[in-house]
């Protein structure tokens, strides 16, 4: 009977940390043809209507001229020349867009697997000393300072921080600046309302974080308003900055009124992005873990992975960053699109003696092929934006964010049995 109970209760502990599985993620739709030829929302019609309408109204009035008797047929002998110049033009132009916007899914992708990674390695091998050590002092002559749930809820900070960091990523790419937007609610540490504010500077605040110091009562969450400040860099190269007095402004700006002259020494000073100050937040808390002995289960080795993934999570951003910074040059747009007009103009008149009234049904579907292929190539070399071609990031940041809570909620941490769960036999 004995036996019986135990094995039901560990039955019952382990398949509390699986919940009913339902289906909550989008997935990649099934393959359709009908439905898509007949698609307005999210096709490129909208963006080519207008370049379309205009080539199909000159082609019309090259028919009505024709069918007036009017002399304005050209050779044939013109188009397969151009033909061949826009196909190549364009099957380039399209091509490189797409590689822009396949890399930047493939930098992301690599930035979550190293959240996951990071998280898991964080919440599983972070862990206090073992109970035989604790009433020995260390090498260093002090004791752990502390206790397990502290523990607990600074891993859960750590976590919360490489959650943070793909989010951080996502606003940064579309150049949307600050701390006071909704998704960063239950992701950013309430501490980080400083950088909204003041930025990062050491020197202009002492509200540094300390590990040393957990209060019971934090829950190591965020508000969802935590600052109208603008602490993080956009995308754009510059930004507009105050007018700040130089060295050449007059002290005294009149004869006989006396101003009071106000020193803003940090006002004019460049930001930090935010997620380059969540990475170097998380690299503050491996260096606090490995200091106070909190990682001799992995060793030396483990940290360095730890940080490699850190390291590997900016490398990444910094990839999506040239992207995002690195537009196709506009004199090749340009050109593309002059060479694609030119086509489309000339090729009703050396249609038209052929086909006669035809040609300004050919002309709409040759336009509307070209100039897709173009407009769909504009619409994805910038894979980070709000448009629907683009990468869905807040998708990617929504399961993320899923999967990092779940980790500390349900699963358990470091050695809490042989698999993770109680076995009902004790720890080996």
């Amino acid at each position: 009977m004995s036996d019986t109970g135990t094995k039901g209760s560990a039955k019952r502990t382990l398949t509390s940390v699986f919940p009913s599985l339902r289906p909550k993620r989008k997935h990649l739709r099934k393959y359709s043809w009908l439905p898509d030829v007949f698609r307005i929302k999210g096709s490129i019609i909208r963006r080519i209507f207008w370049p379309v309408t205009t080539n199909t109204l000159f082609a019309t009035i090259i028919a009505y001229a024709w069918h007036n008797g009017r002399r304005i047929a050209l050779t044939n002998s013109i188009v397969p020349l151009l033909s061949v110049v826009v196909g190549l033009i364009l099957v380039f132009r399209n091509g490189s867009s797409y590689d822009r916007f396949w890399e930047g899914r493939k930098s992301f992708a690599t930035v979550t697997s190293n959240v996951r990674n990071l998280s898991r390695q964080i919440w599983v091998n972070v862990a206090l000393p073992p109970s035989d050590q604790e009433d020995t002092p260390s090498k260093k002559g002090k004791a752990p300072i502390l206790t397990a749930s502290q523990l607990h809820r600074v891993k859960s900070e750590a976590l919360h921080l490489c959650l943070a960091f793909p989010f951080a990523v996502k606003h940064y790419l579309r150049g949307e600046d600050g701390l006071n937007w909704s998704d960063y609610h239950d992701v950013l540490p309430k501490n980080f309302a400083r950088f909204d504010e003041v930025g990062y500077q050491k020197s202009k605040t002492d509200l540094t974080t300390s590990y040393n110091s957990i209060s019971t009562k934090s829950s190591g969450r965020s508000s969802p308003d935590l600052g109208r400040g603008d602490a993080t860099k956009r995308v754009r190269p510059k930004r507009s900055k105050q007018n700040l007095p130089s060295q050449s402004t007059p002290l005294l700006s009149g004869a006989v009124t006396h101003r009071t002259v106000e020193f803003r020494p940090f006002a004019d000073d460049t930001s930090l992005p935010l997620p380059l100050i969540i990475a170097h937040e998380i690299s503050r808390l491996l260096f606090y873990f490995r200091r106070e002995g909190l990682l001799e289960t992995v060793g030396p080795a483990g940290t360095n992975a730890m940080n490699a993934l850190v390291q590997s999570m900016v490398d990444n951003m910094t990839a999506m960053e040239r992207i995002a910074n690195t537009p196709i040059p506009i004199s090749y747009g340009i050109h593309l699109k002059q060479c694609v007009t030119l086509y489309l103009f000339a090729l009703p008149l050396t249609l038209v003696n052929d086909l006669g009234w035809m040609t300004i049904p050919i002309v709409t579907v040759v336009a509307f092929t070209f100039m897709g292929i173009e407009g769909i190539a504009d619409e994805i070399e910038m894979p980070f934006g709000h448009d629907p071609s683009d990468l869905p990031l807040d998708r990617y940041c929504l399961d993320l964010k899923e999967e990092v809570l779940y980790i500390i909620e349900r699963l358990p941490e470091s050695g809490e049995g042989i698999y993770g769960y109680d076995d009902g036999e004790g720890d080996d």
